[in-house]
């Protein structure tokens, strides 16, 4: 049995190429706990996901969950770099 070309253009496209690095599908955690973490707002989490500065998977129930490196990585980026002054002679 052939497939038609159609069919076989939607299977290519679900088929992940071989050079395509796996998706890498870490811890994660509810929007709540995120704001909880972060001590911003719940509106905050939908701001910070939008503007990319946040990542989320999807459940199999469609709940929008955080992943925790992305967490770490806005905790790291609010929190200031202390300075190094050199030490007078």
């Amino acid at each position: 049995m052939a497939l038609s070309e159609s069919t076989a253009e939607v299977i290519e496209q679900i088929q992940p190429s071989p050079q395509a690095p796996a998706p890498r599908i870490g811890r994660s955690i509810s929007l709540d706990h995120a704001a909880e973490m972060l001590g911003v707002s719940r509106r905050t989490i939908y701001n910070r996901i939008r503007e990319g500065r946040l990542t989320t998977v999807r459940t199999l129930g469609g709940s929008q969950r955080v992943l925790i490196d992305s967490v770490d990585g806005e905790f790291r980026a609010a929190r200031p770099t202390p300075s190094v002054r050199p030490v007078p002679d």
